[in-house]
């Protein structure tokens, strides 16, 4: 089958990865014309394409069979991810309704959850975003679910905050001091390593439902102070409570993902931060 990995980075590449040892042909879109060049070496073919700019559509091979929408927002503003998760999917789903589409695979977020009272997530809890992210997030996964209704064979994984190797910065800050004990310290923290996220989107491909909503994350999310000490414990670290405050109420929803588990016949390899971070003490 050949799939494009729309957003072909950390994530995209390691899904690649499995793709071609399975025997799938992959092209994978950058924007940025040497990070696009280096897909080369791991056997994916790049495409430089700004999915910003709707006439890119048209540059996407005819034979894909299958898309992979990964691409993630280039900063932390509005207008970053409106383009990284609204326009360029327009582009993406534009591409997929002028080809003969098997599967289209869109990586949402668990960020358009806003709930702080500590309750439980599912995959048909309705979203409650409480930040102009996380109405973009949400207005995006509508667009998903509209193109499915229109025949299109889409699909959402939500991911949970992703972590694995050459992505460790929950060690890397609780090391320089700027993650430390204090205000939210009940709060859940929700989480996926990089191979069930891999895992998850693989297996969504392959038998996912059309217009089923997915989650990938871990099996045993836990609380931000047990994640903390954990770390500090690790690392030798005597932890000093922080006296600062936080100006707003943050999230805190403990998101689950068993429904998702069960019907993609999938587990967890990597069930908490506390397994899953190990490796890399």
């Amino acid at each position: 089958m050949h799939i494009l990995i729309a957003g072909c980075g950390w994530l995209g590449s390691a899904v690649a990865r499995k793709l071609l040892a399975r025997g799938d042909r992959v092209t994978g879109i950058r924007s940025d014309p040497e990070r696009a060049e280096q897909l080369r070496s791991l056997g994916i073919t790049p495409l430089v394409l700004d999915l910003a700019d709707p006439e890119s559509a048209r540059h996407i091979p005819a034979d894909v069979e299958a898309i992979l929408a990964l691409q993630a927002a280039q900063g932390d503003g509005e207008d970053a991810y409106r383009k990284a998760y609204l326009t360029a999917n327009r582009t993406l789903l534009e591409a997929a309704r002028a080809r003969s589409i098997q599967a289209f695979v869109y990586s949402g977020s668990t960020g358009l959850f806003g709930q702080t009272d500590g309750s439980d997530v599912v995959e048909v809890t309705p979203p409650q975003p409480t930040t102009p992210t996380g109405i973009i997030l949400w207005e995006a996964e509508k667009a998903i679910l509209a193109a499915a209704n229109q025949g299109l064979p889409t699909r959402i994984v939500r991911l949970s905050g992703l972590y694995g190797p050459g992505r460790t910065w929950l060690i890397d800050r609780v090391r320089r001091g700027l993650m430390t004990l204090g205000q939210g310290d009940e709060a859940w923290m929700n989480s996926c390593h990089q191979e069930d996220a891999v895992n998850t989107l693989l297996a969504a491909l392959d038998h996912g439902r059309h217009g089923a909503i997915y989650h990938a994350t871990d099996t045993l999310p836990m609380r931000r102070r047990e994640v903390i000490t954990f770390i500090a414990e690790r690392l030798g670290l005597q932890v000093v409570p922080s006296r600062a405050t936080v100006g707003y109420k943050a999230p805190n929803r403990r998101i689950l993902g068993e429904a998702t588990r069960q019907e993609l016949q999938i587990h967890c390899r990597w069930r908490s931060l506390r397994e899953g971070l190990a490796p890399f003490f």
